[in-house]
């Protein structure tokens, strides 16, 4: 259903067309952020790193991030941003039938962070489902999944939620990694709506690469005392391969979903991108020939917050008017993988008309 797999070659992916429309109708009801207050500018990490603000502003367009504080985790960040989505939707957490937490920073490789935060916020009836690899393409792959658990006309609420704390995995001696990343939570309500509204269409794409990856920690490389001297239990990344990938991959993809709803890219009102560098974001708006003013933008002042990133978006969209009732929703992301993903959507608020019918 919409998917995308990896040619066996590995010189490209094969591509499918992408899925329309949810059999029941699925919307976001409520959105909700967690923002570490600890702001950790350019300046302060060009102290340890051989680097400037200057040309961390020039090629990320990053001037500063959050970085959690010691003695707090990622299962904390899920469950204040849980908190404040069940809260903006009306919904308490014994209605919620899944949580689905999207990170790949999660509290320890066992238990289920998804059941800790299931827990920790009341919602004793619901199935935890863990995405700890989908990496910043989780909050997509997560709304995907939460729309079709809804299709389950047995259930009636899922909570996502996207989270990494990027401070704890990225090598404080690495310029190349160090810089863009930082840490934050967001979630999202998902329950159904009425016909025309919500989750319209999507693409979902993948093809294995190893330019992001943390090397050390699995079966392959399990830990010891050498993978710790040679620093292989941090995030590495090749800076030039996620940019050919990210600004290939996610104008095609929202294309793609989008015409798959029936509608043009001009017809998008918001377009939430994965903030993974702000010049990606540029480049697919002008890729798309679309103005930045239709975009959300975090990663100035947050950095790239992984699988928060779009969740953040849709929430001061929604928060700041800029996604009104009735409005047409890009929601895309990639991630290490690599993994892709587009959702088109069109907000359900109660107010508003249902208007643009494909």
């Amino acid at each position: 259903m919409g998917s995308q797999n990896t040619d066996p070659h590995g010189d490209r992916a094969m591509r499918r067309p992408a899925a329309t429309g949810l059999r029941l109708p699925v919307g976001v009801a409520g959105t909700g952020v967690h923002i570490p207050e600890r702001v950790v500018t350019n300046a302060e990490l060009t102290r340890e790193l051989d680097t400037t603000d200057a040309w961390i502003r020039e090629r990320t367009g990053i001037r500063e991030r959050r970085f959690l504080p010691d003695g707090q985790t990622t299962s904390d960040m899920c469950v204040a941003a849980a908190e404040a989505a069940l809260t903006d939707a009306g919904v308490t957490a014994d209605r919620i039938d899944a949580v689905i937490v999207a990170t790949f920073t999660q509290d320890q490789p066992l238990p289920s962070t998804a059941l800790m935060v299931k827990e920790r916020i009341g919602a004793h009836c619901a199935i935890p489902l863990d995405l700890n690899q989908a990496a910043c393409a989780g909050g997509v792959y997560g709304l995907w999944i939460g729309g079709h658990l809804l299709q389950n006309e047995a259930l009636s609420h899922v909570l996502v939620i996207g989270a990494e704390c990027l401070s704890r995995v990225t090598d404080p001696l690495d310029r190349a990694t160090r810089v863009f990343f930082g840490d934050a939570a967001g979630a999202a309500v998902l329950s159904r709506t009425r016909a025309g509204h919500g989750i319209l269409s999507w693409h979902i794409g993948s093809r294995l690469s190893h330019a992001v990856e943390i090397p050390a920690g699995g079966t392959r490389l399990p830990p010891s005392a050498t993978t710790l001297a040679d620093r292989e239990h941090f995030l590495k990344m090749d800076g030039r391969a996620v940019w050919k990938e990210a600004t290939e991959q996610l104008p095609a993809s929202v294309e793609t979903a989008v015409e798959s709803a029936g509608f043009g890219v001009s017809d998008i009102d918001r377009f939430i991108f994965h903030q993974a560098n702000l010049n990606i974001v540029k480049e697919a708006m002008r890729a798309l020939g679309q103005p930045m003013d239709k975009a959300a933008v975090s990663v100035d002042r947050l950095g790239n917050t992984g699988a928060a990133t779009i969740f953040i978006g849709l929430h001061e969209s929604l928060a700041g008017g800029r996604v009104r009732p009735g409005d047409l929703v890009a929601i895309s992301a990639i991630g290490a993988g690599f993994l892709w993903g587009t959702l088109c959507v069109r907000h359900w608020g109660e107010d508003g008309p249902a208007r643009r019918n494909p």
